[in-house]
């Protein structure tokens, strides 16, 4: 049985985007980017997270 994960990492989550993993590190800092959950030290994006920010910056 496969389970699909509900968070990926940072780089994970640059290849589902399309954005390099610097991208999405700078934006963490500048808060530009998608909302990402961190525990402890390691950072993690939920992928619905992901999919409401692409939404939300698409242009018709």
């Amino acid at each position: 049985m496969r389970i699909d994960p509900a968070a990926l990492s940072t780089e994970e989550a640059a290849h589902y985007t399309g954005f390099s993993y610097g991208t999405l590190k700078k934006w963490r800092v500048t808060g530009d980017g998608p909302a990402y959950v961190r525990i402890g030290s390691r950072v993690v994006y939920l992928i619905d997270d992901l999919d409401t920010w692409l939404r939300e910056h698409r242009v018709a």
